[in-house]
């Protein structure tokens, strides 16, 4: 069994040979299938978690579900696990505590609430505590700080942020809600930390963003709702004509 020091090791690897493609799991059946398909990594989405136990993302969720998830997604491959734990569950220390004791070696932390920007400050206290949750327990974390500046803003405060966010101990910056070629080269010239960005249909190929200078690439909860939106025509195929095509792959 390998061991969390050595999967830690293995995911601060990959960042250090870019780019890292980060297909994203929200159970521990959609990990092994990522795994089996040659995942190097594995991240998971909250939205992607939130969904399979019937509620919202970004609260629907609280740290005992998640935790329970992440521990069935761990349990489930040989990859290393770097987890989505949206704001931290309203205690930071406490959930990466919990995080780690079942094998987590990343964590994604968002700068926002309710879909609403939270102060810098408010973020970066979150990033140190976290740190400090990982020391305590022996786990060089590699923690992934994300702004949502483009996504519940216009982008305004990213660099300010990310230098906020590498003073307090985070390791990459994720900024999702840009796919702009211009804007993620400028992004990535003016982040002190390594980038992040999330894709999906549209979005610049891998090749192009890791010409960029991306460093990470994930694709959030795209993976999962194309998962469900099979799941939704199928159903609507059999009800209605009582054929099956959209089951065909």
């Amino acid at each position: 069994m390998t061991s969390q020091a050595d999967l830690v090791r293995r995911l601060r690897e990959l960042h250090a040979q870019p780019p890292l493609v980060l297909p994203n799991a929200w159970d521990a059946g959609s990990a092994r299938v990522i795994e089996a398909a040659g995942a190097a990594a594995i991240a998971t989405t909250s939205a992607g978690v939130s969904w399979a136990f019937g509620v919202e993302d970004a609260g629907g969720l609280n740290r005992a579900t998640a935790v329970a998830a992440l521990r069935s997604i761990v349990d489930a491959v040989t990859i290393p696990v770097t987890a989505d734990i949206e704001a931290g569950y309203d205690d930071v220390a406490a959930t990466v505590t919990a995080v780690l004791e079942v094998g987590v070696v990343g964590i994604n932390l968002e700068d926002s609430t309710g879909h609403v920007l939270d102060d810098p400050a408010v973020h970066a206290a979150r990033i140190v505590a976290a740190r400090a949750a990982a020391v305590a327990a022996g786990v060089d974390l590699v923690i992934n700080a994300r702004t949502d500046t483009y996504l519940f803003g216009d982008g305004t405060g990213t660099a300010e942020r990310a230098n906020a966010y590498a003073e307090a101990g985070a390791d990459v910056l994720f900024v999702p809600g840009v796919v702009d070629p211009a804007t993620i080269e400028r992004l990535v010239k003016e982040s002190p930390l390594p980038l992040n960005v999330m894709v999906g249909p549209g979005a610049p190929s891998v090749a192009e963003l890791a010409a960029l200078g991306v460093t990470r690439i994930s694709v959030g909860p795209a993976i999962t709702s194309a998962a469900y939106a099979v799941a939704t025509a199928a159903t609507k195929e059999l009800l209605s004509s009582g054929t099956y095509e959209a089951l065909r792959t």
